[in-house]
């Protein structure tokens, strides 16, 4: 992410500096819960799996590969789906902050362009 104005005729006020300094820490915000949002859907994926693999089980089974479970496979696929809803929610509510972040920078671009144009640089180094 940059956010530099160039040199030039352009009077940089206190206000100014502190809508640059917020759109900065704006942008770390958001990159941070894109990444807290990819380990999400990494874990809601490994939970899918989890969950696809005791389907195969045998009923009578006690092992999942060369790991011994203490609960029966139907109390394992309640704790998993209990885990998927947890994650789902999670990854929902990071969804929803990532939009929030998302709109204060538009708006903060539009503000900051509007003043000083071509002068200041606010491109995002992800723009997804």
């Amino acid at each position: 992410m940059a956010a530099t104005v160039k040199d030039g005729d352009i009077h940089v006020t206190f206000e100014d500096q502190q809508k640059i300094n917020r759109f900065a820490r704006t942008n770390a915000r958001l990159v941070d819960v894109k990444e807290e949002l990819s380990a999400k859907e990494k874990e809601l994926e490994n939970l899918t799996y989890a969950e696809e693999e005791i389907m195969l089980l045998d009923a009578d089974s006690d092992t999942i590969g060369e790991v011994l479970v203490e609960m029966t496979i139907e109390e394992a696929q309640a704790a998993l789906e209990k885990a998927k809803e947890t994650c789902l929610e999670e990854i929902a509510a990071l969804k929803e902050n990532a939009e929030s972040h998302k709109q204060i920078l538009g708006e903060l671009k539009t503000q900051l362009y509007a003043k000083f144009g071509s002068n200041i640089n606010l491109d995002l180094d992800d723009e997804s």
